[in-house]
This record gives C-alpha cells, structure tokens and sequence, in this order.
C-alpha cells in the first residue's frame, strides 16, 4: 500500500475510469449507472465522453478494448472506457468545476446529447425510415 501512496495523482494509473454503462439510462443502478436516471443518457459510448472531456479541457484518453464487468453485451458499441485525470502532480484539482468523479459524470451525461454526432443521427433516422417505407411498396408490387 505503502507504494500507492507514493504514486503520483498525474499518474495515468490514477486517472478515473468512466464507463459508458455509468452514464447510461437503459440501465439500472444494479446494471452500473451511476448518476440519477433523468441525467442519464441514451446509450452513451466511450468515444462520446472522451470527445466531451478533451473539449472542456480535460486529460482524457481512451480504453477501446476494456469491457465493464457488469456488461452482458460483447458488442463493440458497450465496449471501451476513458481514463480521465483530475488532480495534478502536485495534488490540486486540475479543473475547479470537477472536484469529482460524478460531477465528470454528471457534466458528460449533460454534453453527450448537445455533440453533432447526436444531433445528425437524428436526421439520418429519418431518411432511412423513407428508404425503408420505399421498399415496403416495392415489395408490394411483386406480389401482384
């Protein structure tokens, strides 16, 4: 333990980890979200919380390969985690407004929805609903 101690807080080691499934509303607490579920996100990924902290100024990098442990689903979307820096070498915070891992969290879950990758998905829903509809009725005719 003793070892531990003598690590520095800008080591990569004791950076924060953040799960997607922490910031996720499809899950329960027992599941592994952390933060209330109005705040939470519709399925969130690794490379949406790190694109949000490096935006804000902080140390972020990401983990493509780790899995959380209470993840059931093996698919690449759950897949991943960011490490996350909060404290600096000498011990004091590295950004004023995140004086923990759940105000991260809590500033992440509240990001994600506002990134262009969010907001153009919408839009790209809409035309695969119209291809799909166009298909229906070409299917349609071949019955006849």
């Amino acid at each position: 333990m003793a070892c531990a101690a003598a690590r520095s807080p800008a080591d990569q080691d004791r950076f924060i980890c953040i799960y997607p499934a922490y910031l996720n509303n499809k899950k329960t607490i027992a599941e592994g979200r952390r933060i209330p579920i109005n705040k939470a996100v519709e399925n969130p990924t690794a490379t949406e919380i790190q694109d949000v902290c490096l935006a804000v100024g902080l140390n972020a990098f990401l983990e493509k390969n780790k899995l959380y442990s209470r993840e059931w689903n093996r698919d690449v979307q759950y897949r991943g985690r960011v490490r996350v820096q909060l404290k600096q070498e000498d011990g004091s915070l590295c950004l004023v407004q995140f004086p923990s891992r759940k105000s991260v969290m809590l500033y992440a879950a509240e990001m994600i929805p506002k990134l262009k990758t969010r907001t153009q998905k919408t839009g790209g829903g809409d035309q695969s609903l119209q291809q799909g509809e166009g298909s229906k009725k070409g299917k349609g005719k071949k019955k006849k």
